[in-house]
């Protein structure tokens, strides 16, 4: 089947120009493919939530707030606690002798950096939200596909849900308990 864009498009579900590098919570949705119930097996279970609770092993500007592993999915508040830029793959080098105001064109910035492509950087940025789920996603899809000898079985859904959290009242921590 040949692309038709006005066919096959995707609608973005993050909040158009927000920066999901910054500091703050954020609530996660993260489905499994097709919504099968994986996690009903307590091994599988055992996985997702391992490696959700060593994340901030992984990236240090991740505190983990409160979560829930559900037989097809997982909610997590993630909280970003500083400059998620810091460590970037593509970061903007000052050459000798300017300033911010003087900077060269990113072509320069990218060379300097060891970046020979004239082209910016694509992709997610390092320690963004969307790094960090990538990741996460990653890591126990295939630790899953081993334990049920299905290697290169998709296990999550394509994207994640993310809203920002805009006050401390509206976390899960923070909801009232029956």
């Amino acid at each position: 089947m040949k692309y038709d864009p006005n066919k096959h498009h995707r609608r973005s579900i993050r909040l158009k120009g927000y920066d999901y590098t910054q500091v703050g919570a954020y609530f996660v949705t993260i489905c499994t493919d097709n919504r099968e119930c994986l996690f009903d097996e307590i091994v599988l279970r055992r996985v997702v939530e391992t490696y959700w609770r060593t994340l901030p092993q992984h990236f240090p500007n991740v505190v983990l707030d409160e979560w829930v592993v559900m037989p097809n999915h997982l909610h997590g508040i993630v909280v970003i606690t500083d400059d998620a830029r810091r460590g970037e793959a593509f970061p903007r080098v000052m050459l000798a002798g300017s300033s911010m105001a003087n900077e060269k064109d990113d072509r320069s910035l990218n060379r300097a950096s060891g970046n020979a492509s004239p082209l910016p950087p694509r992709g997610v940025s390092s320690n963004s939200l969307g790094a960090i789920i990538g990741n996460y996603k990653s890591v126990t899809t295939r630790r899953i596909n081993a334990i049920r000898h299905t290697p290169g079985a998709p296990v999550w859904q394509r994207n994640y849900g993310a809203c920002p959290e805009r006050s401390e009242g509206n976390t899960l921590s923070a909801t009232k308990r029956n």
